[in-house]
């Protein structure tokens, strides 16, 4: 998939990419090595703003699964970053899915299908991936969703 085919996906989807993040705390976003590239966990921001708050709390199931596909355009940002391009991207490998959740929200696998269902839509099969979405009491800068990926990707 081109640079330029997935612009045009994120764009009949009404999406774009956002300039990468600047790392929070002493961490890189992403470490490439031995074919695989890791991302840092990502936070959410929609229209220049993080997306704060608990599931099941103050944040509708339906505002945790677009918190979700903010982070999935983040990672891909920062992604297109270090690897220069995303045509080498050759499959998203797994996502880690962590939602700040109240004790009795048990729906954190519909929050991760935000990032999760993007991924499919812009890399088609190389999008499908195995996933983990697991709820914690909270997450750093009191963020709703964050999400951290592996990433099988191809030579320079």
């Amino acid at each position: 998939m081109t640079d330029a085919e997935i612009d045009t996906k994120l764009g009949e989807l009404g999406l774009a990419l956002p300039q990468s993040a600047a790392p929070v705390a002493a961490y890189v976003p992403v470490v490439i090595t031995g074919g695989l590239a890791y991302v840092s966990g990502q936070l959410p921001f929609i229209e220049g703003k993080l997306v704060t708050g608990r599931l099941g709390e103050d944040v509708s199931l339906e505002q945790g699964t677009a918190a979700a596909q903010a982070c999935a355009l983040m990672l891909l940002a920062q992604l297109k970053a270090a690897l220069g391009s995303l045509e080498r991207i050759e499959r998203i490998v797994k996502l880690g899915v962590f939602v700040n959740s109240a004790a009795n929200f048990t729906d954190q696998p519909k929050v991760g299908n935000g990032a999760s269902d993007l991924m499919a839509a812009l890399l088609g099969d190389a999008g499908r991936h195995a996933r983990s979405a697991v709820g914690v009491p909270t997450l750093p800068l009191g963020v709703a969703v964050e999400i951290d990926a592996i990433v099988a990707v191809r030579a320079a």
